[in-house]
């Protein structure tokens, strides 16, 4: 199995696209020069490449294991993660203060998104523990700061994220592990987390603990919630800290990332942010890892599509016309396959990062647009991505036929660890929620503001016979217009039946403002993806929005008991 990263992809959007220029500019990002990407994404490219795929079967052979209380990785993750904390790429973002290199978010998402390609089950650590440096960055007083962020920045400790209980999981405020103050700065937590991602490994001198938690005179709800750091050690003495992991669940996939049951029984931590802030910090870590998840379905759907290209080549079956390829590349239906995974990819991923690019423009200059900007896209970038990796994990699939579903191919893989990327870090329904409730919250002004960026797009001159293509994206975005007027106009509580298809149309419409301008900038190729996209992608925009504006009445017209299954219940109206 090998994984290539798509340079040429990203120097394309890059350049073309979203604007990185834009981010260079500015004086905060002013080392970010062509030379200086050009050597992140080539070394980012040669580490995924050479060092991270070919432990991509062996994580999965091999899954993580539970022995003595201690957690034992797959071969090669422990030499896998000394290759990427010594060469930098856990602190690409961080602040140099903090011993990063301060270098955009959006180079850290290519980065991202090719070691995602390259083994996943491995990338969800470098992810969680530039997610917790970030939180650390914003909300961690001094001391902490200065107690943390170096050991996580040089990979000396991992970093993990413990909000989900038994009885709390998308419902954060139910939590119930407590926090007691001592009285000499630190805390004493008590309780239970379950799917804690790199819960433990045996390759890091410690692993941090960020956990939700609440205070013996805690208000009830997410109100009444806080945030600690917890180290599995002591940082002084190295001694145990009462952090436990007690259980490794069984998985669909990503067999080689440890998923722990954790048990704290009195250990020390120290508080992040101020009382019943928790919230508010953890989601500075959770907006980072929503971008990074949507990240890791592109890099799956990516690494799926090439293994499913190289099938199609090599493949010879069935007939094909004269002057066809004598593979199964000659086959119109497979041309479709591939064609449309290969636009969905390029779409997803250009989302993703004309996302990190407002993040960093927002963070260069304090511009709110740019900031409204990246909280509009965030959610959109997220479940789109997602639903890329499971839909083009799936459609590989059946480009290589009874061969995909024999597990030695390693295609079912794909399908098996990316999965879970539309369920976790908020499920995509979450997404859906949040982006018609409280991205919705400031009247539409963010969304109008991208519908007016969109419209421009369109109203440029046409260059490399790119008219069609601007005629079908200038119908979509009216289309999107026209529905997000709706949506704004339906009372807040009465979004939630259209929300999922309304984000879809977005994604369409945003997907199609890539290929657009990627079209215009390359044309040859580019210009023909584009086409695909335009004629087989872009019109499910137009069904997804219709049923965003038929509401949710047609949805609570079915009776409960019908709905869930109940055996023996009635359709609601039924004689």
């Amino acid at each position: 199995m090998t994984y290539r990263a798509p340079l040429a992809d990203f120097h394309c959007l890059l350049t073309h696209v979203v604007d990185f220029a834009a981010v260079a500019a500015t004086e905060r990002f002013a080392e970010a020069t062509p030379d200086t990407v050009g050597d992140i994404l080539g070394g980012a490219a040669r580490l995924s490449e050479e060092v991270l795929a070919p432990l991509q079967r062996v994580g999965d052979l091999h899954p993580a294991r539970l022995e003595g209380g201690r957690v034992h990785t797959p071969p090669g993750f422990d030499a896998a993660w000394r290759a990427v904390a010594d060469g930098g790429w856990l602190g690409l973002s961080a602040r140099p203060e903090s011993g990063g290199m301060g270098l955009p978010v959006t180079l850290a998402v290519c980065v991202q998104e090719m070691m995602a390609g390259a083994c996943l089950s491995f990338q969800l650590g470098p992810l969680l523990t530039q997610g917790q440096i970030e939180a650390l960055e914003h909300h961690a007083d001094p001391a902490l700061r200065a107690l943390v962020l170096p050991r996580l920045v040089s990979g000396d400790w991992l970093g993990t994220m413990n909000l989900t209980e038994p009885q709390a999981g998308s419902d954060v405020g139910a939590l119930r592990t407590r926090a007691e103050a001592v009285g000499d700065g630190t805390y004493r937590l008590t309780g239970q987390k379950i799917w804690i991602s790199w819960g433990d490994n045996d390759f890091t001198a410690n692993v941090s603990h960020l956990v939700l938690a609440r205070l013996p005179d805690a208000p009830p709800g997410p109100r009444g919630i806080s945030l600690f750091l917890v180290p599995r050690d002591h940082p002084d003495t190295g001694a145990p800290n009462g952090v436990q992991v007690v259980g490794l669940e069984e998985k669909m996939g990503l067999h080689g990332s440890p998923t722990a049951t954790m048990a704290y029984d009195g250990a020390v931590g120290w508080m992040v942010g101020a009382p019943g802030g928790g919230l508010r910090a953890m989601f500075t870590m959770m907006n980072n890892a929503r971008l990074g998840v949507g990240v890791q379905g592109i890099g799956q759907a990516e690494a799926a599509l090439q293994l499913a290209g190289r099938h199609a080549a090599d493949r010879v079956q069935g007939a094909t016309g004269p002057g066809r390829s004598a593979s199964i590349l000659g086959h119109a239906d497979v041309r479709r396959m591939l064609a449309v995974m290969r636009a969905e990819v390029f779409a997803a991923r250009g989302i993703a990062l004309a996302t990190a690019v407002a993040i960093d423009r927002a963070t260069a200059t304090g511009c709110a647009a740019q900031t409204a900007r990246a909280g509009w896209l965030t959610p959109i970038a997220k479940a789109f991505g997602t639903d890329t990796g499971v839909d083009v994990a799936g459609i590989a699939m059946q480009v290589q036929g009874g061969a995909a579903y024999v597990e030695a191919t390693g295609a079912a893989q794909y399908l098996r660890d990316v999965r879970v990327t539309t369920i976790y870090e908020g499920t995509n329904g979450i997404q859906a929620m949040d982006l018609v409730g409280r991205k919705l919250a400031d009247g539409g002004a963010a969304a109008r503001a991208m519908l007016e960026a969109l419209r421009s797009e369109t109203l440029r001159s046409e260059t490399g016979g790119t008219d069609a293509l601007s005629t079908a994206q200038a119908a979509a975005v009216e289309r999107l217009a026209h529905a997000t007027e709706a949506m704004i106009a339906t009372d807040a509580d009465a979004r939630g039946g259209g929300a999922a298809a309304f984000l879809r149309g977005w994604a369409r419409v945003l997907g199609g403002h890539v290929h657009l301008r990627a079209a215009r900038a390359e044309g040859g190729a580019r210009a023909a993806l584009a086409r695909v996209y335009m004629q087989r992608c872009l019109p499910e925009a137009f069904s997804a929005l219709a049923e965003a504006e038929a509401g949710e009445d047609d949805l609570f017209a079915l009776d409960d008991a019908a709905l869930s299954g109940v055996a023996g219940a009635p359709l609601a109206g039924a004689a």
